[in-house]
């Protein structure tokens, strides 16, 4: 499946933005020194053998990293609490940053702070604009914070401010692979994939950076989300081309390409290719192939998946348990409720959906399970949930009729005629059917009055289940009745109804 790349207004005036850094010789490749020379080596293990006494004083001082992460944990928890008061969150981190920063390391609560707020990229934002108005020549931005800010734009959806970010640190000198990455991911995040493509041809014409695998797999990963196969797998083989190291970022993006595209067999054959090579797959790969053999209704590897990640998935992925439990009903495997079942305690009740709720009701209805199917009926009910599909309410009066439950039948109609659900006329002619043989013949007609209460007409088949309640219970003057209104709208009549 191939899609052409998106081209819009918006990509353009991305356009004129980017070329705002193209000027010849603004920027000069920084010299690097060499150290392969036999003097710089020597200098080299002469200024260790000089320091390494100290080592250990450092040491003795370092933070474990997990006290570290609590303290930025409570910083990011404050601010989350005042997100809506830009003031606020100005003036906390006027008061707590510096305190935290002189505690650890050059840059790694800004850092740490940044990627707490990945899920909350305008609050990030204020972060990184806070930090960016309090640099000066003793305390300059470096591309890796730049980097973050690009990203977080990306993120909230700023293409402009995050093109801005860009120019600024190419004109401050800054501009690296990172940046170029953080852009190129901004593009791709926003749906600008002519733009991933346009920036990407700017980094390798950039005689000061190289592309990186990093680079490589967000351009994997653009075109598996845009189902681009053809250009992702010509990237990958780009990859080995350059014989670039390929990591585990790599091996994701590619799967869960495939996923997208819904091409199992490659999806499997990249999952085999990860596990002969040296890179070990990660939860996040477990997980996405989890995803791809319950969509793709394998439940033998899904479950081998879910196994692995059993522990993770039951209190993070809940929509990975919802997308097992779809697997689950449409299979036919004969313990399949059960295993629904077992997977459903998992679900929290604020995670309500609509959707899985009607897919309970079918599934219940189709397996005669009256009790279960109700409970999930009543639970519809409650959150005001409407079922309009005539197949899904033709399966539940199916399941009341082979219950016998024809109370519970009529308790039904009359709550889905006040809450407005899809009427059909099997709901009706259940309860025909059921009170021909069961209740006084009187109801027959009562049913007629509910129909025409709904707007539903007598059909051929409402005439022919009257004529057999009728035959069947001995009331001649009423089969002929019938067989005149059969008679008056055309319809053919039952082969039993003049016996020879």
């Amino acid at each position: 499946m191939k899609r052409m790349w998106r081209f819009s207004s918006g990509a353009m005036r991305v356009q004129l933005l980017l070329s705002q850094y193209h000027f010849h010789g603004l920027f000069k490749p920084k010299a690097i020194p060499s150290f392969s020379t036999p003097l710089s080596y020597r200098n080299l293990n002469t200024m260790s053998n000089l320091f390494s006494d100290l080592v250990p004083l450092f040491a003795a001082k370092s933070y474990s990293s997990a006290k570290r992460d609590h303290h930025v944990t409570i910083l990011r928890n404050e601010l989350v609490r005042e997100s809506s008061d830009s003031v606020r969150v100005q003036s906390i981190l006027d008061d707590k940053y510096d305190r935290l920063n002189r505690r650890y390391p050059e840059g790694y609560v800004f850092f740490q702070l940044m990627n707490q707020l990945n899920s909350n990229p305008s609050l990030a934002l204020q972060v990184f604009n806070w930090r960016r108005k309090r640099c000066n020549a003793e305390n300059p931005m470096d591309s890796r914070e730049y980097s973050k800010g690009i990203t977080a734009a990306g993120r909230a959806g700023n293409i402009n401010l995050a093109v801005n970010l860009f120019n600024e640190a190419a004109r401050k000198g800054l501009k690296t692979t990172s940046t170029y990455n953080a852009l190129i991911s901004a593009f791709s995040l926003n749906g600008l994939a002519d733009n991933c493509w346009s920036l990407f041809s700017d980094l390798k014409r950039d005689p000061t950076c190289d592309p990186s695998i990093a680079t490589f797999n967000i351009l994997i990963s653009s075109c598996g989300s845009l189902m681009l196969i053809d250009h992702m797998e010509a990237i990958f083989s780009e990859i080995r081309r350059l014989d670039l190291a390929v990591n585990i970022s790599t091996y994701n993006h590619l799967i869960a390409g495939y996923i997208t595209a819904w091409m199992w067999d490659d999806m499997e054959k990249v999952f085999q290719m990860l596990k002969s090579s040296p890179v070990q797959p990660k939860t996040k790969t477990y997980l996405l192939m989890l995803r791809g053999y319950a969509n793709s209704g394998n439940l033998e590897k899904m479950e081998e998946m879910y196994s692995i990640v059993r522990d993770h998935v039951n209190e993070h992925e809940i929509r990975l348990i919802r997308c097992m439990i779809c697997a689950y009903s449409r299979s036919s495997e004969p313990n399949k409720l059960m295993r629904i079942e077992s997977l459903l305690k998992f679900i929290p009740e604020k995670e309500y959906r609509p959707w899985l709720n009607v897919l309970l009701i079918k599934l219940y209805a189709k397996e005669d399970r009256l009790e279960k199917m109700e409970n999930s009926i009543n639970e519809a009910f409650e959150h005001g949930t409407s079922i309009r599909t005539k197949g899904i309410m033709r399966c539940i009066a199916a399941t009341y009729y082979r219950c016998n439950a024809v109370e519970r039948l009529e308790n039904f109609v009359r709550r889905t005629e006040i809450s407005g659900w899809s009427t059909c006329r099997s709901l009706y002619h259940c309860k025909l059917v059921m009170h021909g043989s069961q209740k006084p013949l009187h109801e027959l007609y009562r049913v007629l009055e509910e129909m025409e209460n709904v707007k539903l007409v007598c059909t051929k088949k409402t005439l022919w289940i009257m004529h057999k309640a009728y035959t069947n219970r001995g009331q001649s003057s009423m089969v002929l009745k019938i067989l005149g209104q059969m008679f008056k709208h055309g319809y053919e009549f039952p082969l039993d109804a003049f016996p020879s």
